[in-house]
């Protein structure tokens, strides 16, 4: 198979923002509960703890409410919903659709991004022998982005991207807390099926990868949830 980074231009390095670290550090708050549900987050008091101007805050304080952990009223500001599975568990439903599709697209292509994919796992091994959360994350979502991008479907790609998929990663990490080793062990062999050329096991282990993650159970306490944890 051919490698998908001879298109360089597809492949992005993202760098932290200003925005992304404050949206990282207010959203481990809200998920360890160190935020409580009706909390108000004002913008000036976050600024001045982040030694930052109100733009990067606004910005973070979108974001989160773009993954609907936060909600923001008219002369009332932004404060802290409830944080229930369901958040994690529909993401990760519609993620396993996408990423299925797309493995299918770029492998029937003949574009599996192999070096970019090897590059992903090498950091993701590297964060599991660290500790690394945050690197496992951005390692991660850089693993399946490379496949997404592969797939050169403009409508698919812009759907996965907006499930803001690195900060929903980070969230399922620290409620979810799943063994690092393992998770970069499966992304190893979520390549090989795609290097074994196994279209149908290949888009199978996609979408079971990521329906997984919806039915894992989570921390005790972790989540306010009204249903049972499984």
């Amino acid at each position: 198979m051919t490698d998908h980074e001879r298109r360089p231009a597809a492949r992005r390095v993202s760098r932290p923002t200003f925005s992304s670290l404050i949206r990282d550090g207010l959203l481990k708050r809200i998920t360890s509960g160190e935020y409580a549900p009706g909390e108000r987050l004002v913008e000036t008091r976050i600024a001045a703890e982040f030694g930052t101007s109100q733009a990067p805050v606004r910005e973070a304080l979108r974001d989160l409410e773009a993954l609907g952990l936060i909600e923001s009223r008219p002369r009332l500001g932004s404060t802290v919903v409830p944080f229930a599975e369901q958040t994690i568990r529909e993401a990760y439903v519609v993620r396993a659709a996408l990423e299925e599709a797309a493995t299918r697209l770029c492998m029937l292509r003949g574009a599996v991004p192999r070096s970019a994919m090897e590059k992903a796992i090498t950091e993701m091994r590297r964060s599991a022998e660290t500790g690394d959360a945050d690197l496992m994350s951005a390692s991660s979502s850089a693993f399946h982005r490379a496949v997404v991008e592969a797939s050169e479907n403009r409508l698919l790609i812009r759907a996965w991207e907006a499930l803001q998929i690195e900060a929903r990663t980070s969230i399922a990490l620290m409620v979810l807390e799943p063994d690092l080793a393992t998770v970069a062990e499966d992304h190893q062999q979520l390549l090989q099926d795609m290097v074994d050329d196994d279209v149908e096991r290949a888009c199978r282990h996609a979408r079971e990868h990521q329906l997984a993650y919806a039915q894992l159970p989570h921390r005790p306490g972790a989540l306010d949830t009204t249903e049972e944890t499984r």
